[in-house]
């Protein structure tokens, strides 16, 4: 919220319009960021997993 409605300024009724990807790429456009963000593989995911149980 405090991307959509302070940094980027949106109106609430747009704000909660956005689905996610509509404010990702909004804020991809603000701010440049790269559209290909590290994403963790399925081995580092079950990895981190293993290492940080939920519960």
């Amino acid at each position: 919220m405090a991307a959509g409605l302070g940094t980027l300024r949106l109106p609430p009724s747009h704000f909660w319009a956005m689905t996610p990807k509509e404010i990702d790429a909004a804020l991809r456009g603000a701010f440049g960021l790269a559209a290909d963000a590290a994403v963790p593989s399925r081995v580092d995911f079950d990895r981190l997993c293993h290492l940080f149980p939920d519960g």
